[in-house]
């Protein structure tokens, strides 16, 4: 199974408490996350499309796969600082 980056990683455990497991569209900063990052964790089965957002159809709304969830989960896997 591939490895996900830090920045992947961080990313996928957000979902982890949100509902439907909803991935954010903003870091801690505000920040829009960064495509290559969404389209990794898509190319690798992670993270999947959810909804359309109707106010901004040019974002790419996204939720984790069971897979995203486990990977996400495994509490040996840190990220560093």
């Amino acid at each position: 199974m591939a490895r996900p980056t830090d920045t992947q990683l961080a990313w996928l455990r957000r979902g982890l408490s949100e509902p439907g497991g909803k991935l954010p569209l903003f870091d801690r900063d505000g920040r829009a996350v960064d495509s290559r990052t969404v389209q990794a964790c898509l190319k690798a089965g992670w993270a999947e499309p959810w909804r359309r957002n109707p106010l901004k159809p040019d974002w790419l709304v996204c939720r984790l796969t069971d897979a995203g969830r486990q990977i996400a989960m495994v509490e040996n896997i840190e990220i560093s600082s």
